[in-house]
């Protein structure tokens, strides 16, 4: 049986890369810490997958996390300001491309279908540029075009605190993704220049009134590219049953994250959370919204996995734990690469 090729809507490599920060990991040489570099990627078949440049503030809050008698919710520090989180994004940007070029071939930037498609069938790696959080854009609009033309194919408006554009959903549990104002009139203004340039907005991180407001407002299918099901993990940063029937019917994708505590009913940060768990959360989502709209949003480097994906490297396991399951070859392909690829064909220009 071939193993399955993978395109991820998510990670958070570049924070950790050598490139960006100068005690991170060289990508290209395989590392034991993390969950992605590109000799991991390969050993699991991963081809490709959603970058994400993000903008992170200068310190923390002091006792960030609140555990309650039930749950867990997360403080946040303040939006980042717009120079700060320019400079970072800057330097990511730059991180990126240096990486690329060192890669002699080995990785490739992406920004049509066709490249991803290309990419693949000469077994390189195709790196499509994501923004998690526009704290780094002018209310103008200028370095949005900026990035656009370096090749930015994804952006999710806000993370989880607020900013110009709207207000993100907190990590919080148990709780309803229903925690306060939406998109503001900027924010309104984003979409729909997003819209007009062919970037796929990312409705992950965005509470409740924010993703109805983009749903009124975009003419794209909805994704949301690392998230699970509310009605089997009532977190926060996942979507009702509600927000997954809008996404289904508008031809759009989820991404399935792997983050234990979004995956698990009760939450727990737990590593050994095992496969069938797992695979029985995706089960749920296909069964709601169907085999054509469910992707995998891993959130590698970003998150805590299950222990036997462990990384890149691990997501074969994954694949054979679907089968066992039941999942036919061609469903697990559509989950895997092909879900991806139909809706950046709808989102972005030809």
């Amino acid at each position: 049986m071939d193993s399955i090729e993978v395109f991820d809507g998510h990670n958070d490599a570049v924070q950790l890369m050598v490139d960006y920060k100068p005690t991170g990991r060289d990508f290209l040489t395989r590392s034991e810490e993390g969950h992605l570099d590109l000799p991991r990627a390969i050993e699991g078949r991963l081809m490709g997958g959603l970058f994400a440049l993000h903008a992170s503030p200068e310190r923390k809050p002091e006792n960030d996390l609140i555990v309650t008698s039930d749950g867990y919710e997360v403080r946040y520090a303040d939006a980042v300001p717009l120079d700060y989180a320019r400079l970072q994004i800057d330097a990511q940007l730059s991180a990126i491309g240096g990486l690329i070029r060192r890669s002699n071939g080995r990785m490739r930037l992406a920004t049509d279908v066709d490249g991803i498609t290309t990419a693949r069938a000469e077994s390189a790696f195709a790196v499509v540029l994501h923004m998690e959080g526009a704290e780094a854009i002018d209310p103008d609009f200028d370095y949005l075009h900026h990035l656009h033309e370096a090749g930015l194919r994804s952006l999710g408006p806000v993370w989880s605190r607020p900013n110009i554009f709207g207000y993100g959903v907190p990590f919080a549990y148990p709780r309803s993704p229903d925690t306060g104002p939406g998109l503001t009139n900027l924010g309104r203004n984003l979409v729909r220049t997003c819209n007009a340039l062919g970037i796929m907005i990312d409705l992950a991180h965005l509470n409740e009134r924010g993703f109805w407001d983009v749903a009124a407002l975009s003419t794209a299918p909805l994704v949301a590219t690392h998230a699970c099901a509310h009605s089997i993990c009532p977190s926060t940063r996942n979507l009702t049953d509600r927000q997954l029937d809008a996404i289904r019917d508008t031809d759009g994708v989820i991404g399935f994250n792997l983050a234990v505590y979004d995956i698990r009913a009760d939450a727990h940060l737990d590593a050994d959370t095992p496969l069938d768990v797992v695979v029985r959360h995706i089960e749920y989502l296909i069964d709601r919204m169907g085999a054509d709209r469910v992707a995998l949003g891993s959130d590698f480097d970003g998150t805590v996995v299950p222990r036997q994906i462990r990384d890149a490297s691990g997501l074969p396991h994954l694949f054979d734990a679907m089968r066992k399951a039941g999942f036919d070859e061609p469903t697990l392909r559509k989950f895997a690469f092909d879900n991806w690829l139909r809706v950046f064909g709808l989102t972005w220009p030809s």
